[in-house]
């Protein structure tokens, strides 16, 4: 009889947690779409990897769906001021809808997200459209219990590199290193340009 006194208070806790889960979840999907559910998701990536191209960024791809909690988290953390400035200065972000697991297969099969893995999913793309990294194991796929670091300390890892600026006389040698570009400007200190210097991307 005791045992049983036991049980039927700890079964409750189970099931009002996962209630309130449950319930969370759809808060969160009701108070944000992430997910535009009729877009055309190859058009949308065609046209980040154009914008990337241009302003030396890499493409994260995000598939889930806007019922998935942890991709509201997800999305939360990556709109965390901090993280945003990271996010903005070095990425395009595209949200892939995957509806109830049976949407753009052919993407998630293409950049290697392995869905049944759980989702969010992601995968980043390099401006020229190579695969730079594609999540394996659900690493995101319970993103609320990711801290904001874990978050960091993805963007940090796989944002592009820096690109870098030399100046080359007639012989082909390298005679001053510039300062990086700034995004968005032609800024460069150091040197005095003139018809011998060539700008190159590393």
């Amino acid at each position: 009889m005791s045992h049983g006194l036991r049980i039927v208070p700890l079964t409750l806790v189970l099931v009002v947690a996962t209630m309130s889960g449950a319930c969370a979840g759809q808060a969160l999907a009701a108070e944000k779409q992430i997910y535009n559910e009729t877009a055309d998701a190859h058009a949308e990536i065609k046209e980040a990897l154009k914008k990337a191209r241009a302003e030396h960024k890499r493409v994260i791809v995000v598939f889930g769906a806007n019922w998935c909690y942890d991709c509201h988290v997800l999305d939360a953390a990556f709109h965390r001021p901090d993280l945003a400035q990271i996010i903005t200065a070095n990425y395009e972000v595209v949200h892939v809808d995957i509806g109830k697991g049976q949407k753009n297969q052919d993407l998630a099969t293409k950049y290697e997200v392995p869905l049944k893995r759980g989702v969010p999913g992601l995968a980043v793309i390099e401006a020229d459209g190579k695969l730079v990294y594609s999540q394996k194991n659900g690493e995101f796929e319970n993103a609320r219990g990711l801290s904001a670091d874990d978050f960091r300390a993805f963007l940090e890892k796989w944002k592009p590199e820096q690109r870098s600026y030399w100046n080359f006389d007639w012989a082909g040698k390298n005679t001053a290193r510039l300062a990086p570009r700034r995004r968005g400007g032609s800024h460069l200190s150091g040197s005095t340009l003139d018809c011998r210097t060539l700008v190159l991307e590393s």
